[in-house]
């Protein structure tokens, strides 16, 4: 249910499990993990999408009753990804929900289709969100936009997600792995010590 596509420095990670949103089981959040450890000192770029016209919708529901929902594979992956000494890019093919927001916001760059849309209904299900995601999302978007996602559980749609930052670029569907490639390009013809070096100036 985890892609891995590794060509010229840039590992592709797709998500897929289209038939249930792009809906993460712990499995799934642990191999994605793994994934983000492996590519440091090999990947140049790492760019993480989805199969079908979701992102993800979060965790799956029924681990989730189970108690996906707190467990720290979420911050465990998020914090893997942050750490990635290369290029991450997030090309949102479809809505972004739940959870599955932590793995964006860890990202160096976002992109998404026109059709996404941008929830975390953390305080209607009466979860907590993981806990390094308000603060990254409140450094994007600053924080009452981030109280207005987290708190009064507002639905931001692409256009509305540009504008605050949330997302970087908004790329019709046909053309949104072309546009992520083509971000890719310049750190892709590098060396992965000169991407980590210079991601390090950048904090």
């Amino acid at each position: 249910m985890i892609d891995v596509t590794k060509e010229g420095g840039v590992w592709t990670v797709t998500i897929n499990r289209p038939d249930k949103a792009n809906s993460l089981t712990k499995t799934m959040l642990e191999e994605l993990g793994q994934i983000a450890q492996d590519a440091a000192g090999d990947a140049r770029v790492l760019l993480l999408t989805g199969a079908g016209k979701v992102f993800s919708a979060g965790a799956d529901l029924d681990e989730a009753r189970a108690g996906l929902a707190t467990d720290n594979v979420w911050e465990r992956l998020s914090g893997a990804i942050a750490a990635a000494p290369c290029l991450t890019i997030a090309a949102l093919n479809g809505t972004l929900a739940g959870g599955a927001f932590g793995m964006a916001l860890a990202c160096d760059l976002r992109i998404a289709v026109p059709e996404a849309k941008f929830f975390y209904p953390v305080m209607k299900l009466g979860f907590l969100p993981q806990p390094s995601d308000p603060a990254r999302m409140e450094a994007l978007i600053g924080p009452a936009r981030t109280k207005m996602i987290l708190m009064a559980g507002q639905k931001v749609s692409a256009d509305e997600a540009v504008q605050w930052g949330l997302i970087d670029r908004v790329v019709p569907a046909d053309d949104l792995m072309r546009a992520a490639l083509e971000l890719a390009e310049h750190a892709r013809g590098q060396t992965a010590q000169h991407v980590a070096r210079m991601k390090a100036m950048m904090g």
